[in-house]
């Protein structure tokens, strides 16, 4: 299949970027140019070789601009096959139209700038989606563009292959195909009463192909979010080693979404999507020893996570002290890089603080269909808590009982974390029983010579029977936050109050199932 050298160009612009560039070479090239209201004035600023559209099909535009490109002779224009069609459309004294350069009205843009219903009504675009629908369904014969990002590429392949390929017309077709989706469900969205379709919808672009799954017999492909803007692990900035595998990457997010809920220097060390040690300290060398001291075995092998710049200091100390699959961070010192390169299979992520949200939700496919739910982003604020207890708790137990529900918040249930000063020092995780949750937290402070005594300890669900709170005492925990809600909440209490344990209720379970 030849490449197509357009003749006629029907430019229709809300966003007008890269116009200059993008006439100049099509007046250089000359080809006929037809437009529009503001893209024809800015166009005309240009050059005096356009064509304002009402005088092509002599047809005034009306309705305030509703209805100007709605006319037979465009879409006539754009959707004549060559092959069949041009003798109709000769005898019509019509003329084909070969590249149709239109983006719509910034529909989602005004919606989020609160703009009353009425206008976000007249944002919804009508003639720029008719013409590049038309123009992508005849895509063997015209060429559209709906993303003035793609005009250097036109340019280029115009000037160094006399003119533009079936392949990469089919891509600008297909691109407008996902366009109009995404565009028709803002629309559908901002029209829908119904908070259960409030889920996005999702867009996404393939990143790579996975060597495997969570197992070598199940394949995997990485997609991320169309059009994101920060680095998500996801997308990652990768500085260095081995490929990301299926499981480093579900790791990878377990680690840096707990990381993230901390102001201060902090470490987070994950294993099997578990928090194993968590810390917080005034510097990240401190949280990274910290965290590590928490369960060293468990640590092995696992993804380390930092909400802070890493220093060589502490790069030095991980190459020194354990196996690590992966490092995440926000930025690294040039040193710490150069420390890290020693191990060139140890992988190393960049990624923002502030992800892109533009898709929240989370899936969970199911037999038969799939389970959509909003992320977890529930915040906890002291003003929040609820002493049930006679005891009131103190002031570093307050620190230490909210420091240990981030965590909390992150590892699987039936969760159960020991803090103490702003550190794990015993996780329970996956259990179906709480109170072995809290024996695996208490053997793991144990195996590693942590004095539980005074400890902090946090449950991400109610306990349902007071065992969980004589548990906790006989290990020497002082004080416990939990949700509450307990049909023996009172039998709960009570066992706190035995024990003289500081009791606090959040009225918020962070189940992680």
């Amino acid at each position: 299949m030849t490449n197509l050298r357009p003749k006629t160009a029907l430019i229709s612009l809300s966003n007008k970027s890269n116009i200059e560039q993008l006439v100049d070479f099509l007046i250089a090239q000359n080809v006929k140019i037809l437009s529009t209201g503001g893209t024809y004035k800015a166009i005309k600023n240009i050059t005096d070789k356009v064509i304002e559209v009402s005088d092509f099909t002599g047809f005034e535009e009306m309705m305030d601009g509703r209805v100007k490109t709605l006319h037979p002779k465009i879409h006539a224009g754009i959707l004549a096959r060559r092959e069949s069609d041009m003798q109709e459309l000769t005898d019509k004294g019509y003329e084909a139209i070969d590249l149709v350069v239109v983006n719509l009205y910034p529909f989602k843009e005004s919606v989020a700038d609160n703009c009353s219903f009425e206008e976000a009504i007249e944002k919804i675009d009508i003639g720029g989606p008719t013409m590049i629908r038309a123009a992508a369904k005849n895509f063997k014969d015209v060429i559209v563009v709906s993303d003035p990002n793609d005009y250097s590429q036109l340019i280029t392949e115009w000037e160094n292959h006399d003119g533009i390929s079936y392949e990469t017309r089919k891509s600008y077709a297909q691109k407008v195909f996902q366009t109009m989706a995404d565009y028709n469900h803002a629309v559908s969205e901002y029209l829908s009463e119904n908070s259960l379709i409030n889920m996005p919808y999702y867009s996404f672009e393939k990143a790579s192909s996975m060597r495997y799954g969570e197992n070598p017999h199940q394949s995997a492909t990485l997609l991320t979010f169309a059009g994101l803007k920060q680095k998500n692990i996801a997308n990652a900035k990768v500085i260095q080693g081995k490929e990301l595998s299926y499981n480093n990457i579900v790791d990878a997010d377990a680690a840096w979404e707990c990381v993230k809920e901390f102001d201060d220097p902090a470490c987070v060390i994950v294993k099997h999507a578990n928090p194993c040690g968590v810390a917080q300290s005034d510097d990240i060398y401190k949280s990274y020893d910290l965290a590590f001291k928490t369960d060293p075995t468990s640590a092995f092998g696992g993804i380390i996570a930092f909400n802070k710049m890493l220093d060589l200091k502490t790069a030095a100390e991980i190459n020194k002290r354990q196996f690590v699959e992966l490092i995440i961070a926000p930025s690294f010192e040039e040193e710490a890089l150069k420390q890290l390169s020693s191990k060139k299979n140890v992988r190393v992520l960049e990624v923002d603080l502030d992800n892109d949200n533009e898709y929240p939700g989370i899936i969970k496919k199911v037999s038969g269909g799939i389970l959509l739910q909003d992320d977890d982003d529930k915040k906890l604020s002291i003003e929040d808590l609820k002493c049930v207890s006679k005891r009131q708790p103190s002031s570093s137990e307050i620190k230490d009982l909210m420091f240990a529900w981030k965590v909390a918040k992150y590892v699987k249930s039936n969760a159960i974390v020991y803090v103490k000063n702003n550190q794990t020092i015993g996780i329970g995780a996956g259990q179906m029983s709480r109170v072995i949750s809290a024996e695996i937290a208490n053997l793991k402070a144990n195996e590693e010579g942590l004095e539980v005594r005074n400890a902090s300890m946090a449950s991400d669900a109610f306990f349902p029977f007071r065992d969980g709170i004589d548990k906790a005492a006989s290990s020497g925990v002082s004080s416990i936050i939990q949700p509450g809600g307990s049909i023996k909440d009172d039998e709960v209490i009570e066992a706190a109050n035995e024990h003289d344990i500081a009791m606090i209720f959040t009225g918020i379970r962070h189940f992680r199932h």
